[in-house]
């Protein structure tokens, strides 16, 4: 499916146990794209609620991702497979938490690929270093949690499109929410779904693209040169 008839819904992150946590600075000038509020949604996701119509739809970026581009070969599974960076613009008054979610609209089937799932983040909490780790809880006790992927795993797993095929779409998606889930760590993506209902204050999102470069043809092996016959006087 063409990015142009899917409506989209993502968003993302991770943790190593070396670099802080949390970046709780402003965010660097990075290539932020703003979130539109509006966009449609093929696969079913929680819409923004009616009680703040003057919030501001959240803008999500990535220092090192750029909207409708490639997304870099470092954040694939064929690379080191890492959460990247990311930063948000803070959610309207009453944020409680944040809920990031990952997908892959293209991958064919009744909903999108889940490639990172994450709930739970504090509010006052507005970026997150490259490289979290993939387990349930990597920022206990400060309570943010990560959930199921479709590759079978808890945390961030990077793209993994079909060598050769036309680039997937990636969509990144931050939702502020006026509450704090009630889910414990490693929850799926319906699970996180029906929970944020009723609860989304403001949303963003950006959108990137990923694809595998076919494999180069092996050269077949050269015929070897035939064994002289020993001369005979």
């Amino acid at each position: 499916m063409r990015v142009s008839t899917i409506a989209l819904a993502g968003a993302a992150l991770a943790l190593t146990a070396a670099p802080p946590l949390f970046a709780q600075t402003p965010a660097p000038a990075a290539p932020a794209v703003a979130a539109t509020a509006t966009s449609a949604v093929a696969f079913e996701l929680p819409e923004t609620t009616p009680q703040d119509p003057a919030a501001r739809p959240l803008t999500l970026s990535a220092p090192d991702i750029h909207a409708d581009k490639p997304m870099p070969q470092t954040y694939a599974a064929s690379g080191k497979d890492i959460s990247p960076k990311l930063y948000w613009s803070p959610g309207p008054a009453g944020t409680k938490s944040y809920v990031l979610l990952v997908e892959d609209p293209d991958g064919g089937g009744t909903t999108p690929i889940v490639h990172w799932l994450a709930y739970n983040i504090p509010p006052m909490i507005h970026a997150l270093t490259h490289s979290m780790r993939n387990i349930g809880d990597p920022t206990s006790p400060l309570g943010m949690l990560q959930g199921w992927n479709d590759h079978g795993s808890v945390g961030y797993s990077g793209p993994r499109p079909p060598a050769g095929a036309p680039a997937e779409h990636y969509v990144f998606q931050i939702y502020a929410l006026d509450t704090v889930l009630r889910l414990k760590k490693d929850a799926y993506r319906d699970q996180v779904l029906k929970a944020m209902r009723g609860h989304v204050l403001a949303k963003g999102e950006f959108i990137t693209t990923y694809a595998e470069a076919a494999p180069k043809p092996k050269t077949p092996p050269q015929p070897a040169a035939p064994t002289p016959s020993p001369h005979r006087s």
